[in-house]
């Protein structure tokens, strides 16, 4: 079979049998189209080891990230087994390919206090009745007190709250559903959302729309705005030129910790399949810990 032949094939099993996220086949197919560009295409059973390690040193020669070749790594080993699986080739070439490991860099985490603050400027806006500024405050309250990820935010629809209990019903990786909680702040700024903001920003639509979050068109929310909109807020709390939504998922899941949550409950909160994945955060609140010990201990 050719070998952009055999990625369509591949993309289509992720997204129908593995039911991974759009995005996420949409990086598998990236990767594997840049590798068709550098094995120069022709049938799948022809590329060896030694065509997918001079992939690989090719990136590192424009500067990847390690990161970024690990990833490709796992994406050749994905699609070659899945290749051999279906007898598409004789032999996995995947199997000795190795990628550097992934530095392991901690996610960054604005404190309690700056965290207050910059929700409490946003409730003091949005008190004044902008629609956008209702929206917005709601959006920060939501990522922040239920530890959502963009997408799954952006998805919700307006059935899936239950403002009574506090409770979101989301649809996270692998379309995977869970009920995540959020506290009083978030209930009331979603609350005055719904009632004075939402349906301002419906009216600009030519159809209705059951999603919680609209744009100022009266669409559903993308996940760019919502960059846009955390960005705004959080950088200059953080000190970072770059920050996105995913920084008040890793804000909330450590202030969780700290705050002495069981790291189990915190998986099921943020929907992570390995305990593994969660356990990062341990690693931040030690350092938070270690960091006030050094200036706090008079024999530090």
């Amino acid at each position: 079979m050719d070998f952009a032949v055999a990625v369509e094939a591949f993309a289509d099993h992720l997204e129908k049998v593995r039911r991974l996220s759009p995005a996420t086949v949409k990086a598998y197919r990236s990767d594997l189209r840049d590798l068709g560009g550098s094995v120069g295409g022709g049938p799948v059973n022809r590329i060896d080891l030694e065509m997918l390690r001079e992939w690989l040193w090719q990136a590192t020669q424009r500067g990847d990230a390690r990161a970024t070749l690990a990833r490709r790594a796992a994406t050749a080993r994905a699609f070659f087994g899945w290749a051999r699986e279906h007898d598409l080739i004789p032999v996995d070439p995947s199997l000795r390919l190795v990628a550097p490991k992934r530095a392991k860099t901690l996610p960054t985490v604005a404190s309690k206090d700056a965290m207050a603050e910059l929700l409490e400027t946003h409730r003091q806006a949005a008190s004044e009745g902008d629609p956008v500024a209702l929206r917005d405050h709601a959006v920060l309250e939501l990522l922040y007190g239920a530890a959502v990820r963009v997408s799954e935010l952006c998805g919700l629809d307006v059935d899936d709250l239950d403002l009574d209990r506090g409770t979101a019903l989301v649809r996270g990786k692998g379309d995977k559903e869970r009920v995540v909680p959020f506290g009083v702040p978030a209930r009331d700024a979603l609350g005055a959302y719904l009632r004075r903001a939402r349906p301002a920003l419906l009216a600009r639509a030519a159809a209705t729309s059951p999603a919680v979050f609209l744009g100022s068109r009266g669409r559903r929310l993308g996940p760019r705005t919502v960059y846009e909109v955390v960005a705004r807020a959080l950088a200059p709390v953080v000190g970072a030129e770059t920050v996105g939504p995913h920084a008040l998922r890793h804000t909330a899941a450590t202030h969780l910790l700290d705050g002495g949550a069981d790291l189990r409950a915190v998986q099921e909160i943020l929907g992570h399949a390995s305990l593994g994945t969660t356990q990062i955060y341990t690693h931040v609140s030690a350092e938070r810990l270690t960091a006030t010990y050094r200036l706090a201990h008079p024999r530090a």
